[in-house]
């Protein structure tokens, strides 16, 4: 059980390190006492001719899970380790003393015995450097044997150790009283903007970033085995095509021209299907400047599939089998557990057209409706539109708000209007429509699947239907790519092409519900950079001059944080505190003087 007390961007800022966490120009910003400590420390190991930051390779004999397996398959030998981690926690017991240590595998747990580590008469690397000088964080080596302690746990028994990084901020690390955990490191913007942070003291998002790895390679290897070839396409685009969506704009200085970062790969792979090539892939970084919610991020991971001679009731089949293999590979089932539901990808995926979805859900049949009727059922139906959309755009966004919500299995979406596929092939029995799917999992589009056009006049056709768009203000409305109909009209064979959002797809098999949880580095807001006060503020409130500085290197650096604190008489014994570990000679403070601070 977490309890609501927990890390929070602000506390971060007060209690881990200002000087990281704000900009350069407050770098000189006053420590806190745990980080003033820990800088004193790093003076006294040099000047015992100790190096915290030392250069040379530190050979290690396994991780912590292989040291553990390597004792279990024979604990009778005396097996002789070296190891690297970052230290957890510490418990000192005398001349003798427990270390866990964590690296990326686990923890394992270290024991330290003063007399071992120190055989002659100079102690001092017990009793000064390992009690004294290390904090929870430092990284360390050790090298020792393997035991096993009376209570059973594997651990290293420590002849010698080495600092191999000195930690000057302390870590927010939880503690668990009666079953509660408080102190937790759970406030989500301080865990995006410090992923690192968040990766050493909550183990399990490292579990979310390796099943990413783990679904990325199992794709990549589903299609080598199919003989495709994986590419690179440019990031860099004159002309942003291959989507209906906002680029992001810059300038090349040298061509003097404009340059966009691309929405999509779509219409350069399709170049290389005209060059020859009849299966190509790549794991590409797409870019939309759009916004930013919990399943949207203006940079983002998709994987695009081209093969030629296919069209989508082929990618439907092949689309189903690489999810499965996918699922099975990395969570050893084809079922996976997302909040309340149970996706199974071991069933065959329902097919189901779009407009048949739209009226099984709202009652209207949207086939053959104009833009005006289409514009006024949405309207009917409390769907937000503008006079901006033409009929597609109307359509998705019936669909996207009536429908989507209520598709949680894998649900392939087919046969969208022309109107909504400007790359797509119309469909061989109905030309109104296209050969396109969208799979929908848990609400989601996790997959957008074309029968490509290959015509080069229909397709300059939707083109120039699309800058109609643009001209009436959809910003969203493709270019027109003169090259990519060059390239058609040197012929693209019958094709059928796929993109897989790469990033939803690991929010799906790893549970989470926010794609900030499976980005490393999410893009965030600018950080708020809070300025300290002037004197004159805090002496307005009642602070003694003689005080003021030194309530801004204990953390206050503003009237409204000093106030924000609830009790007077805390405050009071915290600062008194201060007042006496730093032998100040300046008068002590009486709660009633806090507390009217306070009051003010």
């Amino acid at each position: 059980m977490v309890s609501s007390n927990h890390y929070s961007i602000e506390s971060l800022f007060h209690c881990l390190s200002p000087p990281s966490l704000y900009s350069q120009k407050f770098s000189n910003m006053a420590l806190n006492e745990q980080q003033k400590q820990r800088r004193e420390t790093l003076e006294k190991l040099r000047s015992m001719g100790i190096d915290p930051y030392p250069a040379e390779e530190y050979p290690i004999s396994g991780s912590s899970n292989e040291l553990k397996k390597q004792f279990e398959a024979d604990k009778e030998a005396k097996i002789e380790v070296s190891f690297a981690g970052r230290i957890m926690v510490r418990r000192i017991m005398g001349k003798a003393s427990f270390v866990s240590l964590q690296d990326e595998s686990g923890r394992i747990q270290a024991y330290f015995n003063r007399d071992e580590i120190c055989p002659g008469e100079d102690k001092s690397m017990y009793n000064e450097v390992f009690k004294r000088y290390l904090d929870i964080g430092d990284i360390i080596g050790v090298k020792g044997h393997m035991f096993a302690t009376q209570t059973g746990e594997i651990s290293i028994h420590v002849t010698s150790f080495d600092i191999l990084c000195k930690s000057l901020n302390p870590l927010p690390m939880p503690k668990e009283v009666d079953g509660k955990v408080y102190d937790a490191f759970t406030d989500p913007e301080a865990r995006y903007r410090m992923r690192y942070v968040d990766l050493i003291v909550n183990p399990s998002v490292r579990d979310t970033f390796v099943k990413r790895t783990k679904i990325i390679n199992t794709m990549r290897r589903f299609m080598e085995d199919q003989n495709w070839l994986e590419v690179e396409t440019p990031i860099l685009q004159s002309i942003p095509g291959g989507a209906a969506a906002r680029p992001f704009i810059t300038h090349h200085n040298a061509l003097d021209i404009p340059l966009y970062l691309r929405i999509a790969n779509e219409l350069y792979l399709k170049r290389l299907i005209v060059g020859g090539f009849e299966g190509v892939f790549e794991f590409a970084r797409d870019f939309r400047n759009e916004g930013m919610d919990r399943t949207h991020n203006p940079e983002f991971t998709v994987m695009e599939l081209y093969v030629a001679y296919k069209d989508y009731h082929w990618m439907m089949d092949t689309t189903e089998t690489m999810l499965r293999t996918i699922c099975n590979a990395v969570l050893g089932s084809h079922k996976v557990v997302v909040g309340e539901n149970e996706i199974d990808f071991g069933k065959p995926f329902r097919r189901l057209p779009i407009f048949d979805a739209i009226k099984e859900y709202t009652g209207h049949d949207l086939n053959g409706k104009s833009e005006d009727e289409v514009r006024a059922i949405a309207k009917e139906l409390n769907v937000e539109v503008d006079d901006s959309m033409g009929l597609g755009k109307l359509i998705d966004e019936i669909f996207g708000e009536k429908c989507e919500p209520n598709l949680v299995q894998p649900t392939f979406i087919m046969d969208y209007p022309v109107e909504m596929s400007p790359l797509t092939k119309k469909h061989r029995e109905n030309p109104n429509l296209t050969e396109r799917f969208e799979l929908i999992i848990n609400t989601k589009e996790i997959a957008n699947c074309y029968s490509e056009l290959n015509d080069p006049i229909d397709q300059r056709e939707r083109f120039e239907e699309q800058a109609k768009l643009l001209e009436r203000g959809d910003d969203e409305a493709m270019f027109i790519d003169q090259d990519f109909l060059r390239a058609l009209e040197y012929g693209m064979p019958p094709t059928s092409g796929i993109g897989i959002g790469i990033d939803r797809l690991v929010m799906l098999l790893t549970n989470n519900d926010s794609i900030q949880e499976v980005l490393f580095f999410p893009q965030m807001r600018p950080e708020k950079v809070e300025q300290p006060d002037s004197n004159d503020k805090f002496e307005a409130i009642g602070v003694p001059t003689e005080w003021i500085e030194h309530l801004k290197e204990s953390g206050f650096i503003t009237v409204a944080r000093l106030q924000a604190e609830e009790s007077a008489g805390k405050l009071s014994q915290q600062l008194n505190g201060y007042r006496k570990k730093n032998k100040l000679d300046i008068p002590a403070l009486s709660p009633q003087l806090v507390e009217s601070w306070l009051a003010s």
